[in-house]
């Protein structure tokens, strides 16, 4: 019953870790990385389809994505949707290839990323504590229920909060390793 409890309770924060990791692969590092081009998505004869369902998409430098549409005609859309995008990059079009460079980034926008980084942690760290909450309720509705005693509900209140701490420790772990990333010059 308990078990059951402390398991909903992982899975619940490990989807929130990988939500996390998704947004983090989202943000531009002033590294080339096709990631930064998930959630485009182009609107092709009338049907908004994702960018990596259209084009074949590479990294050949550290600066540089280049997309290769399977379908010609599309290469007008897939640079407006790009532009459309809020990642803030320029592509060029030769009529067979769009490239796309990464400028480096500056230490403003750096700082500017860190702050997001930050505060998409904390973020996290706020649905990990929902999380925390939401097993200590159904734990106190058992209790209620008598289903179990008083300190049984005590020592897994204690695991629920050991649980918890093991991802907020993850969730710092993964914020300073960006936040290295970042500030990587």
């Amino acid at each position: 019953m308990l078990n059951d409890v402390y398991e909903d309770c992982k899975d619940r924060m490990n989807k929130v870790i990988a939500n996390l990791e998704k947004d983090f692969k989202r943000l531009r590092t002033g590294r080339a990385s096709v990631s930064l081009l998930e959630g485009i998505r182009v609107d092709y004869y009338g049907a908004s389809t994702p960018l990596n369902q259209l084009a074949t998409l590479s990294v050949p430098e550290p600066r540089l994505i280049l997309i290769q549409p399977w379908d010609q005609s599309a290469i007008g859309e897939v640079e407006k949707a790009i532009l459309k995008s809020e990642l803030g990059l320029t592509p060029m079009n030769d009529g067979k290839i769009i490239r796309i460079n990464i400028p480096p980034l500056t230490e403003e926008r750096r700082r500017d990323l860190v702050k997001l980084v930050k505060k998409m942690a904390e973020e996290a760290k706020v649905a990990v504590r929902n999380v925390r909450r939401d097993a200590n309720e159904m734990i106190k509705d058992l209790k209620k229920e008598k289903e179990i005693s008083e300190d049984d509900a005590f020592k897994a209140q204690e695991e629920v909060q050991k649980i918890t701490d093991d991802f907020i420790k993850k969730v710092d772990e993964l914020s300073a390793a960006k936040e290295k990333e970042i500030l990587e010059v």
